[in-house]
């Protein structure tokens, strides 16, 4: 599966932004897609993820209650919806899939969309 992420921008602190992934392929429904960001001179990090069928969803504390991750696998596209931003959100956004089906498990995501860059100014 090929992953295309978008959306990122600048915004203020205390604003939203959505981002999209786009996915090739005909076995999107197959793969737990999860979000991590990285901030300049940072580890990659863990965002969250969804189920295959979307129905369930895990996120990581700094963002809980904050971001909501959506599917349309009819459309091959899976969403983050960022609310209430803060600076620290700032970092470049990527998109990723695995197969398998838990969605807490944070490894084996083999595959991996461009970055989008968020930037949230105070």
């Amino acid at each position: 599966v090929q992953l295309q992420a978008s959306g990122g921008g600048l915004v203020q602190a205390g604003g939203s932004l959505r981002l999209s992934c786009a996915a090739s392929g005909p076995t999107f429904s197959t793969y737990v897609m999860g979000w991590f960001r990285q901030a300049p001179g940072k580890e990659r990090e863990f965002v969250g993820a969804i189920s295959r069928s979307g129905g369930s969803s895990y996120y990581a504390d700094s963002v809980k209650g904050r971001f909501a991750i959506s599917r349309d696998n009819a459309k091959n596209a899976v969403y983050l919806q960022m609310n209430s931003l803060k600076p620290d959100d700032t970092a470049v956004y990527y998109c990723a899939a695995k197969l398998g089906a838990s969605v807490t498990t944070t490894r084996g995501y083999d595959y991996w969309g461009q970055g989008t860059q968020v930037t949230v100014s105070s």
